[in-house]
This record gives C-alpha cells, structure tokens and sequence, in this order.
C-alpha cells in the first residue's frame, strides 16, 4: 500500500482492477470497494495538488485509516471473487 502514497494514478489504476471484480460478480461488496479506491485516489489527488494540504503533511496520519480500510475491503472483494469462481457460479444466477 505504500507505494500509492503520493501516486494517485495507480490508486486509479487499483480501482480499475476492481471495477473488473464488479464486471464479473456484481455485488454490494465490490461496488463499495470500486467507490473507496475511486475516493481515494480523487482525495490523493487533491491532496497532491495542495489543495486539501498546504505543504505541511510530513505525517499523513489519515492514511492509518484508509489503508487499512481500503484493505480490508479488497481483501474481502478478492476472497469472494476466488470462492465465486471456485464454485464456477456467476453474479446472474
């Protein structure tokens, strides 16, 4: 996670990944991951741009909440995908 720090455009780029578990199972979980990766890397942006800091975010002290977050949300969108194909099942049945 570490090396989106700073890099918004791979935290879109991790978005699309999984906008692509959206595209195969469609549910809940995975559009709630897609919007928090899609967030992220607009607030990374912002951030960035020294709009949301002024120059002085040495610390990001917001990122021990995000990441962790964020992660969790993949992980749980990962193993569902995994235990969906497994199973050999689609999000239309």
């Amino acid at each position: 996670m570490l090396t989106f720090f700073g890099l918004p455009l791979l935290v879109g780029l991790a978005g699309l990944l999984v906008y692509s578990t959206v595209r195969l199972q469609l549910r809940t979980l995975a559009l709630s991951t897609l919007a928090a990766w899609l967030v992220y890397a607009g607030y990374e942006a912002l951030v960035q741009a020294r709009i949301l800091c002024s120059g002085e975010c040495n610390i990001r002290v917001d990122l021990l909440l995000i990441y962790p977050l964020l992660l969790t949300l993949t992980l749980a969108t990962a193993i569902r995908t995994v235990v969906r194909w497994l199973k050999g099942t689609s999000a239309d049945e």
